[in-house]
Parts: structure tokens; sequence; C-alpha cells
């Protein structure tokens, strides 16, 4: 039953993408496609939350696909809790959708293709998930990739749009290969194409080292994890905020899906090797995905770069989990791949509340900006506010639900002392304080965002304009929130619920979680630690509360003295006396001055009036070391290849006649 309801949300999935071509008005065609869209995330998210708590694997064979492979699906607790994950951020997303379209898209044409390629993008992403064979999965696969392709590119007459569509098309369908690719390796040594299949094959080591090296560049480059990250910068500034929100909220989840059921599902063994390289990725890809979110003027860049550090968060959870699933000690691969989980709805949650409120700042004020933004906190309260969770949320900052998991990620990398190798144990050290590091990082990177764009002056005149956004778009930042806030305060009820994925995967789940009582997350045991976000909150409160008793003016008995602001000297404040994102991140830039190549200029005044002009630039070293020289080398070889082509019907003829020589020699 559960799974017919997520095929149910599947089938809404493209009916939205279908109602949306013959509609003649933009607002109804935005209204009708949304609520289809929120109606199957409402099935989907049922189906697998049901699947999840009942822990029960359903199967299903669809009479559809290759003549020889009909289409296998299925609903497991990992799927499920996937499931849950995609189609509840969509169905809060569609509260957003309608009035955002009907207010930046003026032309029905593209208004009808972003509507229809939605429904499309939502679609793969469910049948990614339910895939149970490895035809139906790739098909899904690409399903959801050239969707997102047109998503990025919907607005083509811009260069930089297409030109970030291209990049990401690029790196999609290079990331598929592979994973095809890994497929291939698992099938050559099964009986066939199901995972059923594929999970029975029995491999040679080495052979199970090339799969893994398939799948973790296939779906880490899907996932954006440090090298394999460049398009997120370049795709989410460009995308409409909603489809933002779902790709880094909700697509990054779908390939973290695809990795855990590679290595968790299908291999079905664990090597400490591929523990230490997912743990190294996973600290490159925090560490160095909160710095360049550091450096960056533009809100939904530096977004997408925290999307980096958030997978990297992910992978760390996953590589320790596979290192003690390695070294024999199951419970706590499960308490790793549970802070991996809780970390994945965690940044579904804040990542999507970011996105849609940096949405209602640009469409509000017209800026992607930082640094012409400013003031927006009394026009914009309520967006304000959410935005303020979001960003204490992925800062990692208690009550809320950020801190929970990485804070059981510490949990886990406290517990490698049990580990036999002192390489191991250094390795994951030097994770635990990368970790303690990137969340300092982050925690000054969402000051710098909040401060700059909601507090002090109106740093450009188009801010002024800007009010509160619509009911639809407020609601489905309230529900992010408050997502937020429930999963921060309730941490234990809700991977109490999760249990069934690691015993599923690892025959062994936190039976201690609750040991302790609801009001107490016990991952270990009670004598190791705990923390009672309930009481954490209670605490907060009191102290917000006595805060507000003793120091706000209308309780003080002696009036407030109020007196002009001090001026530093400089007469009368204006907004350039305001500190910007730039001179924010300068100290950062100067202490990490090796991790970005940078361009720094100071242009001199052009006449005594002018007080000279400062810029700088941050780059990304993956891209202008790795891939600009790769994108180089192609052209040139490109450019030799295509002298071949003369012209000349005599050289054509003789590349055929020596070709077929050659073929002759070969099979004689």
């Amino acid at each position: 039953m559960y799974l017919h309801l997520a095929h149910f949300g599947v089938f809404l999935a493209l009916l939205a993408a279908a109602v949306s071509l013959p509609v003649r008005s933009i607002s109804t065609g935005a209204r009708m496609a949304f609520t289809l869209l929120g109606l199957s995330g409402l099935a989907t998210a049922t189906s697998g939350c049901m699947g999840m708590l009942t822990g029960c694997s359903l199967n299903l064979v669809l009479p559809i696909g290759l003549p020889w492979l009909n289409s296998h699906q299925h609903l497991d607790p990992l799927a499920g809790f996937f499931l849950l994950i995609v189609g509840g951020v969509t169905a809060i997303i569609s509260l957003f959708g309608p009035s955002y379209v009907i207010g930046s898209v003026s032309n029905l044409a593209a208004a009808r293709t972003l509507a229809f390629f939605t429904g499309l993008f939502v679609a793969g992403m469910y049948l990614v998930i339910l895939a149970a064979d490895a035809f139906s999965f790739m098909v899904a696969w690409e399903l959801m990739s050239v969707a997102s392709y047109f998503l990025v590119a919907h607005d083509h007459h811009k260069k930089e749009n297409v030109d970030a569509a291209f990049i990401y098309l690029l790196m999609a369908q290079v990331g598929g290969l592979f994973i095809l690719l890994g497929y291939g390796v698992l099938a050559g040594f099964g009986s066939g194409f199901t995972f059923t299949d594929m999970q029975a094959a029995t491999l040679p080591v080495h052979w199970q080292h090339i799969a893994f090296a398939l799948a973790f560049i296939g779906f880490g480059m899907k996932a954006g994890i440090v090298p394999l990250h460049v398009w997120l910068p370049q795709a989410h500034p460009v995308a409409p905020s909603h489809i933002s929100a779902l790709m880094s909220g909700v697509m990054l989840k779908v390939a973290v899906y695809g990795f855990i059921r590679f290595c968790y599902g299908l291999l079905g063994t664990f090597h400490w090797q591929w523990g230490v390289i997912i743990l190294l990725v996973g600290c490159a890809s925090a560490l160095l995905g909160i710095l360049y979110a550091l450096m960056q003027q533009d809100l939904k860049r530096l977004l997408a770069y925290s999307s980096v550090e958030n997978i990297g968060i992910i992978y760390m959870g996953l590589g320790l989990s596979v290192l003690f699933a390695s070294n024999g000690n199951p419970v706590l691969a499960a308490l790793g791949l549970v802070a991996a989980l809780y970390h994945c709805i965690n940044h579904a949650l804040f990542k999507s509340l970011l996105f849609l409120g940096a949405g209602a700042l640009i469409n509000q004020s017209g800026q992607h900006d930082l640094n012409r933004m400013g003031g927006l906190m009394r026009l914009m309260p309520i967006t304000a506010m959410c935005f303020l969770v979001g960003c204490i949320s992925i800062s990692a900052l208690p009550p809320f639900n950020g801190f929970v998991s990485e804070w059981l990620t510490f949990q886990t990398a406290l517990q490698g002392t049990v580990l036999d190798s002192g390489v191991t144990k250094s390795i994951i050290a030097v994770a635990a304080a990368s970790l303690a590091l990137t969340g300092a990082l982050a925690a000054a990177c969402f000051v710098k965002v909040f401060g700059i764009a909601f507090l002090g002056q109106a740093r450009h005149q188009d801010t002024l304009q800007a009010h509160e956004v619509s009911f639809g778009m407020r609601a489905s930042q309230i529900l992010l929130a408050s997502g937020c806030l429930l999963l921060g305060i309730f941490p234990s009820a809700a991977i109490n619920s999760m249990q069934t994925i690691p015993t599923d995967l690892l025959g062994i789940g936190l039976s201690q979680v609750e040991s302790g009582g609801w009001l107490w997350l016990t991952p270990i045991s009670a004598r190791a630690s705990s923390y009672g976000a309930p009481l954490v909150l209670f605490g907060i409160s009191i102290a917000w509360a006595g805060a507000y008793l003793l120091l706000h003016p209308r309780r003080r008995k002696t009036p407030v003295r109020y007196s002009p602001r001090w001026d530093c000297g400089f007469g009368s404040l204006s907004t350039r006396n305001q500190y910007t994102a730039t001179s924010f991140s300068q100290p950062i830039r100067r202490i990490f001055r090796p991790i970005w190549p940078i361009d720094e200029r100071v242009d001199p005044p052009s006449t005594a009036e002018d007080g000279g002009r400062y810029s700088v630039h941050v780059g990304d070293w993956a891209w202008e070391k790795l891939y600009l020289p790769l994108g180089r080398m192609i052209q040139r070889s490109a450019k030799m290849v295509t002298k071949i082509q003369g012209g000349n019907i005599r050289t054509y003829l003789a590349y055929s006649f020596f070709t077929l020589i050659v073929m002759l020699w070969i099979v004689i």
C-alpha cells in the first residue's frame, strides 16, 4: 500500500508537469502545478514515513523497461527516509512557488517551461529513490539531471545561465557515467541488473575497490564534494530560488542516498581504506566549503558553497561509520550512519529555508549582492526572523537542529579510541578538530550574512522599496523554521524513529538513545555523554525572560538616557560608514590567504573628490588549477582532431582503406 502511495506521488508530479503546458495564464499555471506538486510531496512523504517506521521492505515489478528486464521498485526504511525528505520539502516549497513565479517570471513560455521541468525534476528524484534495478535507476537519474539542467538554464538569454547549465550538465553526465560503470562491475559478477542480484554477487577485493571508487566519484560529483563541487556555485546563483532550494536541500541528498545504497546495500562489505578516504574528503569539503562561503558577496553563491560544507559533514559521519564497521564495531558504525542521516534531514530543512529566504530578499530588493542590501529586518520582519532561525541552525547552535547532528558526529569521532590503529586514531582526531573549526567559521559566515543583509541601513535605493512577501512565501519559511526547532528540541524521538535504517543496513540500531528518558539524547550511554535539548531550550527561555525583565527599557525604574551615536570622528553617519560583507571577512582572508586565488586591487583616486576604489576577487583553486587546464587541453585536442577533416575525398578514402586493413589484421 505504501509503495502504491509513493507511485501516486510520482503520478501527481508528472501530472503537474503536464497541466502546465496548455495553460494561458502564468498565475493559473503556477497555482495548478504547485498544488499538484504539493499533493505529490504529501503523498510521497507519507509513504516514506510509514515505510521507515514499519521497517518493512516492499517490492513491486512493473511491466515496463527493457524487453528482458522489467522495472523493479522497492520501499525499505532507507528509501522511506529519503522519500520523506524529498516529499516533505517539496510539499513546503510548493507554498512558496506560485507567488515567486508570478512575481519573477513575466513570460508565459518561460513559466510553462519552468513548471514543466520542475514536475519532471521532482518525479525523477522520487523514481531514483524507488528504483531497485540499475536500468530504472539510471533512467530516473538522467531524468532528474536533464530536467534540472533546463531549470538552471531557464533564463537562457543570459550567458551566465547558459554557461552554468552547460557545466552542470557536463559534470552530471560524467558522474552518471561513473555510476553506470560502478553498476556494471556489480552486474558483471552478479546474475542480473536488479539490486538483489548485485547484492548477492561475490567480488574479488580489487574489484570491490574499483566499484567503490566509481561510485564515490559518480555520486560525489552530484553531491558536490571537493574537488567535484565546482558546478554548485555556478548553478545556484542563476537558478530560481525555489529550484535552488530543491537542488541544494533535496537533490544533493538523493546523491547521498545513492552512495549509501551502493556501499551499504549493494557492496555489503567495508574496508578501512574506504572510511579514511570518505572521512578525509568530507573534512576537506567541510572546511574548504565554509572558507569559500565566507569570501562570497553573492548571497546564493555563498549558500551554494555552504552546501559543500554540509555535504562534507555528512560524508564525515559516513566515513566514521565505515571505519567502525570495518573494525567490527557495529554500534559505533550505526551511530555514525545516524549522525549522517540526521544531518541530511537537518540540512534539507535549514538550507531550503535559507534559499527561500534569499529568494524573498532578491524578489523584494532586486539584489543578489550582500553589499547592496541592509536594513531589511525592519521592512521584512517575518522573513528576517525565519532567516535568523536558518542561520542559527546552520551554525550548529542550540537549541536548533544543526547542533544535534554535528554533536552526534563529534560523539562518534570521540569513540575513535576503540580502534587499534594509531594512524586511524590520529586521522579521526584531526577530523574532529576540523569539524570544530568548520563550526566556528560557519557561525562567523552567517553572522556576516544576517548582519549585512538585515541590520544597519539600506545600502541601495532599491532596498528601501522592499516589503514583506506574500502569505504563501511566508508560510513556507515558517514551516521550515518550525521544523528546524522541532528537530532540535526533540532529537530523541526523531532518531528513535530512524532505528529501522541502521538495523536494516548494519543489523543493529541505537537502542540506548532514549535510555535516559525522552528528555535526554544518549548516543552511547548516559555515563559517556547525553544532551537534554528540552532543558537547554528551557534554560535559554529563562535567560531571555530574565534579560527582558532586567534590561528592557520599559521594565527599568530609571529612564534610559539617549545620546547621539559615536561617529568615530567621521562626522555624519551614512551607509559608507557601515561594514560590508567584504570588510567583515577581511581578517579571515588574511589568515587563510593561501586557500584562495585572490585578486586584490586598490585603484587610485581619479579626482580630488574621488576616494579611490577597492576591489577584491576570490577565485576557486579547483576551478583554476584543475578544470580550466583540463578544458583547454580538450579544446587543443579537438582542434588537432579537426585537422584530419581536410575536405579531400582521397584522404577520406585512404582513412577507410587503412582502417579496413587494420581491422582485418586484428580479426585474422
